[in-house]
């Protein structure tokens, strides 16, 4: 009679975990679709952005600067601001391009 008691509770036991197991799944796949999968886009279409940079673009650095790309160079861009004042920044620091109206 014992061992029937027994081999009840662990059978009920190991249905618990399976439950848990599948919980922490479910946990794992909604963290990485709402927080990891979003983030690798913005990182991939801001990479995108940065090796897409030609002359002439309008541009807005990471600090609110509105200038025009004078040149491109591999890691740096010099922009224009206004009656020719030039900036040098790292290609890192353009957040996003203004379309042209």
């Amino acid at each position: 009679m014992t061992f029937s008691l027994l081999a009840q509770a662990a059978a009920g036991g190991s249905q618990a975990m399976i439950y848990q197991v599948i919980m922490w799944v479910g946990i794992i796949g909604v963290f990485y679709f709402f927080m990891i999968r979003p983030q690798q886009k913005k990182q991939k279409e801001q990479k995108e952005l940065l090796t897409n940079l030609k002359k002439g673009d309008q541009v807005v650095t990471i600090g609110g600067i509105h200038a025009r790309i004078y040149t491109v160079e591999e890691t740096t861009i010099t922009l224009e601001l206004d009656k020719g004042v030039k900036l040098t920044v790292d290609k890192s620091a353009v957040s996003r391009t203004i379309a042209a109206a």
